[in-house]
């Protein structure tokens, strides 16, 4: 069985992303992103997960955004609360701007299908719910 970034990877071209990887991190993958629902329908901006090595087992626990969408504020609950600037740095350090990581890890992954598209499907729910 294939896992981690690779598999990962694939399911993001399969979904008609163009996926690239972090240099020297191969586990920190972006995409360009456009927001297809909720207050922020029509932004773009590029999106980054770190990618488990045993994915699909373990999911990647929530999106790194290149650009500070909510104020910094690690307690409360979405859409505002769970918002942190030092796991980010690795994307910033890389890429540039101004990004931020949101602590959403995707509930009841033990008992779903665990595909790239049920992943997506959580990212595209809390932009929804913004």
């Amino acid at each position: 069985m294939r896992t981690g970034a690779e598999v990962f990877i694939e399911g993001l071209r399969e979904l008609g992303y163009n996926p690239e990887a972090l240099p020297n991190k191969p586990d920190h993958v972006v995409i360009d992103y456009e927001v297809e629902s909720g207050k922020f329908a029509g932004k773009k901006l590029r999106q980054g997960f770190v990618v488990p090595a045993d994915f699909p087992l373990t999911t990647p626990s929530g999106p790194h955004l290149s650009e500070q969408i909510h104020p910094v504020k690690s307690g409360g609950e979405h859409p505002t609360g769970g918002v942190h600037r030092d796991q980010a740095s690795p994307f910033q350090q890389a890429l540039g701007g101004d990004w931020q990581y949101w602590s959403r890890p995707i509930p009841d992954w033990t008992t779903r299908k665990k595909t790239v598209v049920a992943y997506m499907g959580h990212i595209r729910r809390l932009w929804e719910s913004q």
